[in-house]
């Protein structure tokens, strides 16, 4: 990943539940059994779907972010903690999820086809990241992102894992027009970001009639979901 991550903006956004609820309404189904979670953050979505799950590893790779993790999620049942890259770690699992870090690895294909290997079979491996590098700004930049996401890029990937099945989607789509707008017409800076976080957490069950609509054609994320 990039340099030490003290995850500065994870409570801000762990304060958006009706993305995060929408996130998982689409996910949920797929993730059960032994399961890996890699850049959990401060642990903001582990309460949406520990319930799935068997048991749940977690890696987590900044100290600084290890530490409240372990303090926020001390006493789950059947999880273990890792303060380490999952790259390094050698197991298989039936579910692994990578929700907005994949853009934190600069050499994020080998990443991807690692966490594949280790999956068992039948498992599934559930990526969310950023979408649109068109989209890409000082935000991302200072975030420690490398780039943004299309689905041209997880095709890539998929044809040469030839998974058993790949779901390869875009939505919230009023994310992205926010996105679009701030580009326009605002600085990149970081002034008021839990109002804007809370304005944009509001609008999601907009996005989620416009996705419908428009058959998840654009949004502010890139959800890739494949089965081994």
């Amino acid at each position: 990943m990039t340099k030490e991550y003290d995850g500065w903006e994870l409570h801000y956004f762990d304060e958006a539940y009706n993305f995060r609820n929408y996130q998982f309404k689409i996910i949920n189904e797929f993730i059960n059994g032994k399961t890996a979670e890699v850049g959990p953050g401060i642990g903001g979505n582990i309460n949406c779907y520990l319930h799935k799950t068997r048991s749940l590893d977690l890696f987590e790779p900044s100290k600084k972010v290890f530490e409240v993790l372990k303090q926020n999620t001390h006493n789950k049942p059947n999880v273990q903690f890792f303060n380490k890259e999952f790259s390094n770690h050698k197991d298989k699992y039936d579910t692994i999820i990578y929700l907005d870090v994949l853009e934190h690895i600069e050499h994020d294909q080998k990443e991807f086809f690692n966490a594949f290997a280790n999956l068992n079979d039948g498992g599934h491996l559930i990526v969310n990241v950023p979408a649109f590098n068109f989209l890409y700004s000082k935000f991302d930049k200072d975030f420690g992102h490398y780039k943004r996401y299309n689905k041209a890029d997880f095709k890539k990937f998929i044809k040469q894992l030839k998974p058993t099945f790949s779901k390869l989607i875009y939505y919230d789509s009023i994310g992205f027009l926010l996105i679009v707008l701030s580009k326009i017409l605002f600085s990149s800076d970081y002034s008021n970001i839990d109002k804007k976080v809370s304005f944009w957490n509001k609008l999601v069950p907009i996005s989620r009639i416009i996705d419908l609509i428009t058959f998840f054609s654009f949004g502010k994320s890139l959800l890739c979901i494949i089965k081994k």
